[in-house]
């Protein structure tokens, strides 16, 4: 795939997948409230309980539930803690179950929010949930033409947000095509969220793993881009029933450390940290099942810049902190 060569900026990603000794059946708050319970006093923390949420809108430790495994994303000044709590990852007690940690899988990105030459595919690998109880009610107001540009624009809104909230210069505008299963939502949540499966093209080079949209911080707008041969392979028919079976899912039609960081980084590979072996030697790259996607060209598509006055409906008010477990 080619990039321009318009000069970037760097957003650093860690993905940590888990490899346990069985499948995990747990949400991804579950999740995060065990890692809490169990390294209360490690760097992670903070970034998970939502105490620098007035800092960082946009979650730098996020957790997600994908294919039964679990899977802990570090972006930016959530990388490192990530990686620091890896190496402490031996098991995760949930009361009626313990899982072992046997294995740790990374993927280990600098990506560069530029301009590509070509659109980027990506799909959503869990529910984006675009609609919020307001932008629900507008929404039903419009007809088909008018709701897919009204996704676009709110798909292109996250997308902004996310440059802003990381500090990074997206002078360029941005374009987006969305390829949803179907334009009605399915509710999700207590609050009926609307959620869409799917994905999308943009003319920007974004990291996989990290979320776009509301409910983040329930592993929910999980994105993964076609072009990455390098990263996790998916099975994504597991995703869509995984995401059936979730808590609050109610669908009503079948859809279809620093030093130790920067060393590895450079290198961009997937590194595997076994119990039984050394914890930092390096896998072969395997090559993702990208499975027969097919993207509508015309469905949708949205264009705006950084200085659109678009209601940005990723914000605090709609990212309230909820760690009750």
């Amino acid at each position: 795939m080619e990039e321009s060569n318009e000069k970037g900026n760097k957003l650093q990603t860690v993905t940590a997948r888990l490899v346990t000794d069985k499948p995990v059946k747990k949400t991804p708050y579950q999740v995060k409230g065990v890692i809490m319970n169990q390294f209360a006093d490690d760097s992670v923390t903070p970034l998970l309980n939502g105490q620098y949420r007035k800092e960082f809108l946009y979650p730098r430790v996020q957790v997600k539930i994908l294919n039964e495994q679990i899977y802990i994303v570090g972006i930016n000044e959530g990388a490192d803690p990530v990686l620091s709590l890896s190496e402490k990852l031996n098991s995760l007690d949930f009361g009626n179950i313990t899982f072992q940690v046997n294995d740790i899988d990374f993927d280990l990105k600098e990506d560069i929010l530029i301009l590509s030459n070509q659109p980027v595919r990506y799909r959503f690998i869990s529910p984006w949930v675009a609609l919020n109880p307001v932008t629900n009610k507008r929404y039903k107001e419009l007809d088909n033409s008018g709701r897919i540009k009204y996704l676009s624009q709110l798909l292109t809104n996250n997308i902004l947000f996310l440059g802003k909230e990381m500090g990074l210069n997206i002078d360029v505008k941005v374009y987006t095509w969305l390829s949803l299963s179907s334009l009605f939502p399915k509710p999700i949540g207590e609050k009926n969220w609307g959620s869409f499966y799917g994905g999308f093209k943009t003319n920007l080079i974004l990291p996989s793993y990290i979320g776009l949209g509301n409910g983040i911080t329930r592993g929910f707008g999980t994105i993964y881009g076609l072009f990455d041969s390098t990263g996790f392979s998916f099975d994504e028919e597991s995703l869509v029933d995984e995401a059936k079976k979730s808590e609050n899912y109610k669908p009503r039609e079948k859809p279809r450390s620093s030093k130790y960081y920067k060393r590895i980084h450079k290198s961009n590979q997937k590194v595997s940290k076994n119990k039984s072996k050394n914890k930092n030697s390096v896998k072969n790259k395997t090559k993702n099942k990208k499975g027969n996607l097919q993207f509508s060209e015309s469905i949708g598509d949205s264009t705006t810049s950084e200085n659109s006055n678009e209601v940005n409906f990723n914000r605090f008010k709609y990212h309230k902190k909820q760690h009750n477990f």
